[in-house]
């Protein structure tokens, strides 16, 4: 059921991607924020209650919600036409957060392809933090694609190949993860030192007098 809602996950910061780069209206991305953030808080309250107390299971449920509630919030902030501020340090605790979903993925459960999921997704919310949060409107167009390239890597992707039984050699997995992560995020660092030039606006030609005849 979690990766049910991993693959919508894929949808919902594809969306989020195209909003932070001017490619969709904000009213336009609210609905799928709220339709995929009621879904990741439904999922993990419905596991937690099936994991009949098992740490692990709740453990790994819990972290669901993080996202859930930044969807929700992104939805909520989209229609009421809300400051960024709140979801953006709400954006921080996720980072963090997620940092420690990491090590738990890397030393408890011994899963190395979503403990460098996980590291994706602390350096995306704190992407967020530093765009929503401090305003730091320089790092949209980078947040955006970095967004984008989540949407499929850490979420869309991953789904189909559990989904269909593909998703193997985990060791491999994780270090090609890894690879691509600082190669495509370093590549694309340009992106955050473009800043939109003001058209110039063309001056009014003066007016002339008309030489005096005799």
């Amino acid at each position: 059921m979690a990766i049910v809602g991993l693959l919508y996950v894929g949808a919902v910061l594809f969306i989020n991607g195209l909003l932070l780069i001017g490619r969709v209206d904000p009213k336009a991305a609210a609905p799928m924020n709220l339709f995929v953030g009621g879904l990741q808080v439904v999922t993990p309250t419905y596991l937690i209650i099936a994991a009949n107390g098992d740490p692990a299971l709740i453990t790994a449920a819990a972290g669901i919600y993080l996202f859930g509630f930044t969807y929700l919030y992104v939805g909520i902030g989209l229609l009421a036409g809300l400051d960024t501020t709140g979801v953006g340090w709400f954006s921080l605790f996720v980072a963090i957060v997620a940092l420690g979903f990491s090590y738990a993925n890397f030393q408890t459960v011994a899963n190395r392809p979503f403990g460098v999921i996980w590291l994706y997704w602390a350096f995306l919310w704190a992407l967020f933090f530093v765009v929503l949060g401090l305003k730091r409107e320089a790092l949209t167009q980078y947040t955006g694609w970095v967004t984008i390239i989540q949407a499929w890597v850490t979420a869309a992707i991953p789904a189909m190949l559990i989904f269909t039984g593909r998703w193997t050699n985990p060791n491999e997995t994780a270090l090609a993860l890894a690879i691509f992560g600082v190669v495509v995020f370093l590549a694309l660092l340009p992106l955050a030192r473009k800043r939109r030039v003001p058209e110039e606006v063309a001056p009014e030609p003066t007016p002339t007098v008309p030489a005096a005849t005799s």
